[in-house]
């Protein structure tokens, strides 16, 4: 299905007030209650970005503890531009922490401040063996679309806990185990990191994680549960879907572990039905503006969906879209 969002198209790099034309949906596919649509596109922008866990794992960006619950400070020590998503999970510290919005952070930038949430309830101390001033990696990305809500749009602190909890509960029930970590039983993080939840989460990135082999024009995807449409994430290049798509595909995973219903999951919704979705969104208007160094964020609010759009200076970087 081809998809020609918004009226202005993408003739023009400064406005990218809406994905490129000639935008398709593919899909679904599905494997038991997790539906995925992909969203291809032959106009892609050029450059070329480190994800937040390959520069944590290759140890070119260190995330400090600042002993504040919701600012941390963030160093990119090589040349690299690193691209960090909002819902992006940093482990370690005092207590997990999540990242709230979209930052690109430029090469040997020093230290940045950067607004966080913690999913961890209690803990203010080194865990284990755990440095307790840095955090030692990034290798998830908050789950649940309710939680997504209370970060980015309640901002609040009380509300993320809820819904942690609420998260942590559902995957004990439906992983089958406790899912509650001893070390730090109010730890999303560790939670995510428990092996009936990771078993669990692997069955779908096992069946889906190969949907977007051999398909170098695929830029984002949108996914539905229980036969729901839920959310969506849309790159200006393969290449930085490509990069996010193994964390985004786990995070899904998880949300669709805990959602698991008992009863006959219901039918995917059709690729009309996603079209409608998205372009809702696009063609919303303007609700908010936010900047944060060199990405600008524009909030967009259709009845139904709320849109997230971040730009690198002038060029369109990601689309975020969240179904009510």
């Amino acid at each position: 299905m081809l998809y020609r969002p918004f009226l202005l198209g993408f003739a023009c790099l400064a406005c990218f007030a809406a994905p490129p034309a000639d935008f398709r949906i593919s899909g679904p596919y599905t494997h038991d209650n997790l539906s995925i649509y992909l969203l291809h596109s032959s106009a892609q922008a050029n450059g070329k970005y480190l994800t937040l866990k390959e520069a944590m794992d290759q140890q070119k960006v260190v995330v400090y503890e600042t002993g504040q619950v919701n600012q941390l400070a963030i160093e990119n020590l090589y040349s690299d531009d690193v691209y960090i998503q909002s819902g992006d999970i940093v482990k370690g510290g005092r207590q997990d922490r999540v990242l709230t919005t979209d930052l690109v952070l430029p090469g040997h930038s020093g230290r940045v401040p950067i607004a966080s949430f913690c999913v961890e309830h209690g803990r203010w101390t080194r865990r284990g063996d755990e440095n307790a001033a840095q955090f030692s990696s990034s290798n998830q990305a908050v789950s649940f679309k309710a939680m997504k809500v209370a970060i980015r749009e309640e901002k609040d602190q009380s509300r993320v806990w809820s819904e942690v909890g609420r998260a942590q509960a559902n995957l004990v029930t439906r992983a089958g185990a406790a899912a509650i970590p001893t070390a730090s039983p109010s730890s999303m993080q560790l939670t995510l990191e428990n092996q009936r939840v990771v078993d669990a989460t692997n069955a779908y990135v096992r069946a889906l994680g190969g949907v977007i082999e051999g398909r170098k024009d695929v830029v984002g995807y949108a996914y539905a549960i229980n036969g729901v449409l839920n959310s969506a994430d849309v790159y200006a290049s393969h290449d930085l879907f490509e990069r996010m798509w193994p964390k985004m595909l786990k995070s899904s995973a998880a949300e669709a572990v805990a959602g698991k219903a008992s009863a006959t999951t219901a039918a995917a919704p059709g690729l009309a039905a996603v079209q409608s979705a998205l372009m809702a969104a696009d063609r919303a208007r303007e609700s908010g503006t936010e900047s944060k160094g060199r990405v600008t964020v524009t909030k967009r609010e259709a009845d139904k969906v709320t849109l997230y759009e971040s730009r690198d200076r002038d060029q369109w970087l990601h689309k975020s879209y969240v179904v009510k």
